[in-house]
């Protein structure tokens, strides 16, 4: 694994002992394309990178102008690979903060202050790339919809595999926010879903795509 734009492009990642089925090349390159084309970096970013492997899906979104991710994982080589790799990308420094939390990703979207996320912390995109037969998708669907973490505007992105395709809904009503589905795209047998959050108007390019979810 190595980082594809950015500040780190190039750099090999560090990658646990464990079994990681990580998001692939094109499909990470055409994210963060995507991401780029909501000129969501001109704004300062916070990640959160759950189900992090690596870690990289936010050392990728670090490279490219995100200044703080919060990586999460229930692997402990998994944490101690993205440990290894945050200094190796230079991601250590004064400009940047991180943050690795051990823990049950679904803890973390339902109760982020008891694995340590500070009250009131939210995030500008969230990233959910979980292995596919240990995840009930309606589950963390409901868990991100109702987070404290969510705020109006939160990018949230979905990876799942192509076997689900026509599952995920276009439009999903959570207790906190409304996710409005804007991307819903094949690359190979992987799909990602991508949604916003409450729109507000700001993130102007990110319109909502019904047509993607049929």
């Amino acid at each position: 694994l190595k980082i594809l734009g950015g500040t780190a492009r190039g750099l090999r990642l560090d990658s646990p002992t464990v079994y990681l089925r990580p998001m692939m090349g094109k499909v990470r390159e055409a994210v963060y394309s995507t991401f780029q084309s909501f000129d969501l970096y001109d704004y300062p970013v916070r990640h959160l990178d759950l189900f992090s492997g690596s870690g990289s899906v936010g050392l990728e979104s670090m490279s490219r102008g995100a200044k703080h991710c919060t990586f999460c994982d229930l692997s402990r080589d998994c944490c101690g690979a993205i440990s290894r790799n945050i200094p190796w990308c230079k991601f250590d420094g004064e400009d940047y903060s991180t943050r690795i939390i051990c823990s049950d990703v679904l803890q973390l979207l339902r109760d982020p202050v008891s694995v340590g996320i500070p009250a009131g912390e939210t995030y500008n995109i969230l990233t959910i790339c979980p292995p596919y037969e240990e995840v009930t998708y309606a589950d963390l669907l409901d868990a991100a919809a109702g987070s404290p973490v969510v705020t109006d505007d939160t990018i949230i992105l979905i990876e799942y595999p192509v076997e689900l395709w026509g599952d995920l809904p276009h439009v999903y009503n959570g207790d906190k926010v409304t996710m409005i589905g804007i991307r819903n795209r094949k690359y190979g047998r992987t799909v990602i879903a991508m949604y916003i959050c409450n729109p507000t108007g700001k993130i102007d390019k990110a319109e909502s795509r019904p047509e993607e979810f049929i």
